[in-house]
């Protein structure tokens, strides 16, 4: 049975490619997430007021990748202890949040935040906190980098993200033919 992981780490775009490529995920979807705006549009979520973050909701089969695997591979997609920015992007549209399902998600995120702190990282201001309302993004995001790899910004942001995932995550990855 399919679960569901909502995560973000900056632009969706930049999120969205590198989860699509792992084994065990069937769909992700970029869209806002943790706001107080009702169906916000993209613009909208620019702008900064709406309280939403960029984020992408992984659908993926525990049975070949868990929650914790896929937790793992967001923090190695972004920066995790600088506030509302990751690279160019600026605002707090672009913070590192994790927006749980449920309370054993809550329980495994704040373990695994712990747990790099010190370790990995310092400072983590990760959000935690619960999934209230998804919103999918306007159609032309979704499968972004995929429709559009010569784009100026995806061309620059999003192939280290993809290198880093294919080597630190090898095992994880559906191979690709060269």
């Amino acid at each position: 049975m399919a679960a569901q992981a909502t995560v973000g780490g900056g632009c969706f775009w930049c999120i969205e490619a590198p989860m699509q490529e792992l084994r065990g995920v069937e769909r992700v979807v970029s869209g806002y997430a943790g706001g107080h705006v009702e169906d916000p549009t993209y613009e909208q979520v620019c702008n900064g007021t709406t309280g939403h973050a960029e984020v992408v909701q992984v659908t993926y089969d525990p049975e070949t990748i868990s929650y914790r695997e896929l937790l793992e591979v967001f923090f190695a997609l972004h920066d995790p202890t600088t506030k509302d920015r990751q690279g160019p992007d600026v605002g707090s549209q672009y913070r590192s949040a994790i927006f749980y399902h449920d309370d054993e998600q809550r329980a495994t995120a704040e373990a695994l935040v712990e747990e790099l702190e010190g370790e990995a990282y310092d400072g983590i201001v990760t959000e935690i906190a619960p999934l209230e309302t998804f919103y999918r993004a306007e159609e032309y995001h979704q499968d972004y980098y995929e429709k559009n790899p010569n784009q100026p910004y995806c061309a620059v942001q999003i192939p280290p993200k993809l290198e880093k995932v294919r080597e630190k995550f090898a095992d994880k990855v559906v191979p690709h033919e060269a």
